[in-house]
């Protein structure tokens, strides 16, 4: 890993670390609005790098598990609320947990197909789950639902807020950890190699589908735990989450950070967070340039922004 590329990373986690102070010092409850954003949804792609960057598989459908997550948070609060159940020591590994294992079903049928098949697998995926958060009337259908009551950690609730901003930081340092160590153990080793030639892999023995499978679940519980921060900190849940323009965005994330990288997700959620609040400043019609300009970045670097730094590092 490249000196320029620790740096940038260095920099925004001192940036993240930073907001929260600024906020309040200048008032300015919205800057920690967009940067608990940016911590949220660098989490999801965090966990979609680890089946598209580094187990290299086209997965287009992972907005789904954020989904669930919120869902998750949204039904308990509107089931039970006051109750132990929305206790975010509860409502934190049961959606990791849901998403899991519907994301390693979603892998085990997947997987079976290759190239564009696979894409297009997953993406069905994907717009079922969302059409299923469609045809659930009694927590909003189509329209969504406004969050019954935040989840709780201890005396205190993750509305917005210092402690809400604070616990996205600390989640989305704990799945680059996570990221890292599966990575460099035995686990990441094999989805790399796979990555790089799968016949070679299963010509030694060793089971690459159950290993994919395995990436899968774990991609998908930290979309779970992504999403139930997303649930608290938007305060309403809708299918508009689940979406296929969702899991698009978020594998532009990944790939104009970096995939494959540890800190890819990071670069590019922080890019597309960032150059979407400017251009949406700017005017309504920003989609229009804001689009183009995030293909041409991709095209101009398709190692992405880590990829980018560390070509600049040798040079």
């Amino acid at each position: 890993m490249s000196r320029a590329v620790l740096l940038l990373a260095a920099a925004l986690f001192v940036a993240l670390l930073a907001a929260a102070p600024v906020a309040l010092l200048l008032d300015a409850p919205y800057l920690l609005f967009v940067f608990q954003q940016l911590a949220i949804l660098a989490t999801a792609a965090v966990g979609l790098n680890l089946v598209l960057g580094y187990a290299g598989l086209p997965a287009f459908g992972h907005a789904a598990f954020v989904g669930i997550g919120a869902y998750t948070v949204g039904i308990l609060a509107a089931e039970l609320p006051g109750t132990l159940f929305t206790s975010a020591w509860l409502q934190l590994p049961l959606a990791a947990v849901l998403a899991g294992v519907v994301a390693a079903l979603i892998g085990a049928v997947s997987l079976r197909t290759r190239g564009v098949a696979f894409l297009m697998i997953t993406l069905a995926f994907g717009q079922m789950l969302y059409f299923a958060a469609v045809a659930l009337e009694r927590y909003g259908g189509d329209d969504g639902m406004i969050l019954a009551a935040p989840s709780r950690l201890g005396e205190q609730d993750l509305s917005r807020g210092v402690l809400s901003y604070a616990i996205a930081v600390v989640v989305l340092a704990v799945a680059l950890y996570v990221s890292f160590r599966l990575m460099r153990s035995p686990f990441g080793a094999v989805l790399r190699g796979a990555a790089a030639n799968e016949r070679r892999m299963q010509a030694v023995g060793i089971a690459v589908h159950r290993y994919r499978i395995g990436a899968f679940a774990a991609s998908g519980a930290l979309c779970g735990i992504a999403g139930v921060l997303l649930a608290n900190h938007t305060a309403f849940i809708s299918p508009a989450t689940l979406a296929w323009t969702r899991s698009v965005e978020l594998a532009v994330m990944v790939l104009l950070g970096g995939a494959g990288t540890l800190f890819g997700p990071l670069f590019g959620a922080a890019a597309f967070v960032l150059l979407e609040e400017v251009f949406s400043g700017v005017s309504e019609h920003w989609r229009i340039v804001f689009g183009p300009l995030l293909l041409l970045i991709v095209l101009a670097a398709p190692g992405g922004i880590a990829g980018l730094l560390g070509r600049q590092s040798n040079d």
